[in-house]
C-alpha cells in the first residue's frame, strides 16, 4: 500500500508539472506571439526545450519548497495529505485555465499544501508560509511593474531618435532572445518546485533521509514541465498577449527581459519560489503604463490580480475537501 501510495502521488506530482506547462507557457511566449516575432509553434517549442533546460540550472528553490512549510509526517497519512495537496492545484490550475486567467500555479500547489495539512491535522510552518511565499507573492509583482516601467523607459529614451519601424524590427528579433530567457527562467523556477514536492514523497515513504534530488526527479519534471509547455495554454494566451495592453516589439522586450531578471535573481541569490506569472503579469502592466496610463486595461488587470489573491485560499479548500473525502473512502 505504501509503495502504491508514493508511485501514485508522484504520479500525480507530474500531472501537476503538466498542468504548470500548459497553463504558464503563456508566461514564457505570449508576448513575442502578439508582437509576431515568433509563430505560436516556433515559440512553444523554444519554450520547451528552454525550460527542459531551466530545470537543470539549480536545486535552490527546490530545497525551500520541500521543508520548513509543513510537517511531513511519515507513512499513509503524510502522503495523502501531499497528494490531496497536489490534486487541490490541479484543480485549480484547470479552472484558472478555462477561464482564461493567468493565476500562479506556484500558489496554487502552495495552497494546496496548507490546505491539506490543515485538514490532516499536522503543522503548517506559518513562519515559512510567510517568509517564502507570502512576502515574495507580495513583492515580486511590486518589482516587476517598477522595473517593467523603468526598462521601458530607459529603451524609450535610449531610442528615441531611431527610425520606428527599423527599431521595431531589431527589437522584434532580440524578443526571440528575451523570451528564450524567460523560459529558461520559467523552467528554473517551475520545475524545481515539483522537484521538491517529489522528494517530500520520498522523504515520507522512507525512500531516502535527505533533501538532495535524484537524477531521475531532475529529469521527470523536467520532460514533464516539457512537455506541458508544448501543448500550449492558448485560452492564458490571448489574456497576456492582448487584453492586457496591445504590446509592440520594444515592450514585449522590455517585459520578458524585466520578468526573466527578476526570476533569475529570486533563483540564484534568495532560492525564492516566485510566481512566473505574477511577474511577467506586472511586468506588462508597467511597461504598458510608459505609453500611457490609460494604455493598460486595469479591469482586466484587477480581475487578474483578484484571482492571485484566491488562488492560494481556493486551492486549499479542494485539497481540504480532497483530504476529507480520501479519509472518507479509506479510512
Amino acid at each position: 500500500m505504501d509503495t502504491f501510495a508514493l508511485i501514485a502521488t508522484i504520479g500525480v506530482a507530474l500531472f501537476f508539472t503538466y498542468t504548470n506547462g500548459f497553463h504558464d507557457s503563456a508566461n514564457a511566449i505570449a508576448t513575442s506571439v502578439s508582437t509576431r516575432a515568433l509563430t505560436p509553434r516556433a515559440a512553444l517549442a523554444m519554450a520547451a526545450v528552454m525550460n527542459l533546460a531551466g530545470a537543470f540550472l539549480g536545486s535552490g528553490v527546490a530545497k525551500t519548497v520541500s521543508e520548513g512549510l509543513i510537517e511531513t509526517p511519515h507513512g499513509s497519512s503524510g502522503m495523502a495529505i501531499l497528494c490531496t495537496a497536489l490534486v487541490g492545484a490541479i484543480v485549480w490550475n484547470l479552472i484558472t485555465w478555462y477561464f482564461g486567467l493567468p493565476s500562479s500555479s506556484s500558489h496554487a500547489l502552495f495552497g494546496g499544501m496548507v490546505g491539506a495539512a490543515l485538514a490532516g491535522g499536522i503543522a503548517v510552518y506559518w513562519t515559512g508560509v510567510v517568509e517564502k511565499i507570502v512576502l515574495p507573492m507580495f513583492l515580486s509583482p511590486i518589482v516587476g511593474l517598477v522595473l517593467g516601467y523603468l526598462v521601458m523607459a530607459l529603451i524609450m529614451w535610449i531610442f528615441r531618435k531611431a527610425n520606428p519601424h527599423r527599431a521595431k524590427r531589431g527589437f522584434r528579433i532580440a524578443q526571440t532572445v528575451s523570451a528564450a530567457g524567460m523560459a529558461l527562467g520559467h523552467g528554473l523556477q517551475d520545475a524545481q518546485k515539483t522537484m521538491g514536492v517529489v522528494v517530500m514523497a520520498l522523504t515520507i515513504a522512507d525512500v531516502q533521509e535527505h533533501n538532495e534530488i535524484p537524477v531521475w526527479v531532475k529529469i521527470a519534471c523536467a520532460l514533464m514541465l516539457s512537455l506541458g509547455t508544448y501543448a500550449g495554454g492558448w485560452r492564458i494566451m490571448r489574456t497576456l498577449g492582448r487584453r492586457i495592453i496591445e504590446l509592440d516589439p520594444p515592450q514585449g522586450f522590455a517585459a520578458e527581459t524585466t520578468a526573466a531578471s527578476v526570476m533569475y535573481t529570486a533563483s540564484f541569490l534568495f532560492h525564492a519560489p516566485i510566481s512566473t506569472t505574477h511577474v511577467i503579469t506586472s511586468a506588462i502592466m508597467g511597461v504598458g503604463a510608459t505609453k500611457r496610463v490609460s494604455a493598460v486595461r486595469w479591469g482586466v488587470a484587477k480581475n487578474i490580480i483578484m484571482g492571485w489573491f484566491i488562488t492560494m485560499p481556493a486551492a486549499a479548500i479542494v485539497a481540504a475537501v480532497c483530504y476529507w473525502i480520501v479519509k472518507l473512502v479509506f479510512g
